[in-house]
């Protein structure tokens, strides 16, 4: 029987992932007060509550409202995200146990609270609300939506025009014509946007796709679009790649660093040194690239 593998690209990847994973032995709080005074005092201002907490710590000044649960494990885990902290541990470890080790990573705990503070603001920020005039990002450039239901479409009730100018200042922006009638809902005009994106993504990913396979050297069987939502893409050891169809809003070399990632790993089903060379034999600059994908919030919304 053939063994399922799958690799998966999430939003927030292996070096910035905001998991910490602690061994059930005692642990004592042993580090210097935080004095670093920038960051100091946006910890010492706020308050983090996360929806479901149960518990409370104060953490270098800040008091966190974190999330607590206790199942069928052998470590203390902390994960970090939009909600807040939440702490998972084993049914037998004593509660001071783990308040230790919150003090002990409280450094990591409030930067990665802070972060996703952050992120949620940006991704607030960036929220599409779909109506005619309405702007998104398409392959990392503003797109303006225009409702014209007299327009005679070549395509599905949908098409872009301007798009060939060059993306810069000066260039008008392109537009979007959706063949829909000036009264059509928030949700009819998302979901035609999305469906046009949805083919656009399709389009971009197999181009891509077609172009890096041959020099990393591996064959890909079927592209599946996805929408997880916390995930850019995944890879399977059958050839099945699974991209985030909303990759689409970014530019180009994010879109290509994902797709790039994901087809070594039908080299290399791992993060091994290994498989990073195989990324590095096409994408020098990869390191770059991901740093850049990670701090992109998505720019559509709903």
């Amino acid at each position: 029987m053939q063994r399922f593998v799958q690799l998966a690209l999430d939003f927030l990847s292996a070096g910035d992932a905001p998991v910490v994973e602690a061994s059930p032995a005692p642990v004592r709080d042993s580090s210097p007060p935080v004095t670093a005074e920038p960051m100091d005092v946006v910890f010492r201002q706020g308050v983090w509550q996360h929806p479901r907490a149960n518990r409370r710590v104060q953490l270098a000044g800040c008091e966190v409202a974190y999330e607590f649960k206790r199942g069928k494990r052998r470590t203390i885990g902390l994960s970090v995200g939009q909600d807040g902290l939440s702490v998972r541990a084993p049914r037998w470890t004593p509660v001071g146990e783990v308040d230790s080790l919150l003090h002990s990573k409280s450094e990591w705990v409030l930067d990665k609270l802070q972060r996703a503070r952050e992120r949620s603001l940006q991704l607030a920020q960036a929220r599409t609300v779909w109506a005619d005039g309405a702007t998104f990002d398409w392959l990392g450039r503003p797109v303006r939506l225009q409702l014209d239901p007299t327009h005679g479409f070549r395509q599905a009730g949908a098409e872009l025009a301007g798009a060939d100018h060059p993306a810069d200042g000066a260039a008008p922006v392109p537009i979007l014509r959706l063949g829909l009638s000036a009264s059509a809902s928030e949700a009819q005009i998302r979901d035609a946007a999305h469906a046009w994106l949805m083919r656009e993504a399709r389009r971009v990913f197999e181009q891509r796709l077609a172009h890096f396979a041959p020099l990393l050297g591996v064959q890909w069987r079927a592209l599946r679009l996805s929408s997880a939502g916390t995930r850019w893409g995944s890879a399977s050891a059958d050839g099945t790649i699974r991209l985030n169809w909303r990759l689409v809003h970014l530019s180009l070399d994010m879109i290509d660093y994902v797709v790039v990632h994901e087809l070594s790993h039908l080299r290399h089903m791992d993060h091994s040194p290994q498989f990073w060379d195989v990324v590095a034999s096409v994408m020098p600059d990869h390191a770059e690239r991901r740093r850049a994908l990670r701090e992109s919030p998505l720019a559509a919304g709903g």
